[in-house]
């Protein structure tokens, strides 16, 4: 059984929790784009930190504490 994708994520390339992931370790610790980068590179995923950038702006501080389950 599989599970749904995300509505929020439909497009993307890569899945929800990479997305997710991602744009937390930018906003919740003092990482630069590229740092964010070299992190998921290092656990064998490769991404752009200008990917990471459009992913930051676009979802921002609010749809990752929803998307996550923060509060």
């Amino acid at each position: 059984m599989t599970t749904r994708p995300d509505p929020h994520y439909a497009g993307y390339r890569y899945p929800a929790e990479i997305i997710t992931t991602a744009v937390w370790l930018y906003f919740r610790f003092p990482l630069s784009l590229r740092m964010v980068e070299e992190l998921l590179a290092a656990r064998g995923i490769t991404v752009s930190h200008e990917t990471v950038r459009q992913w930051a702006r676009k979802l921002g501080v609010s749809g990752i504490s929803c998307s996550a389950g923060l509060s």
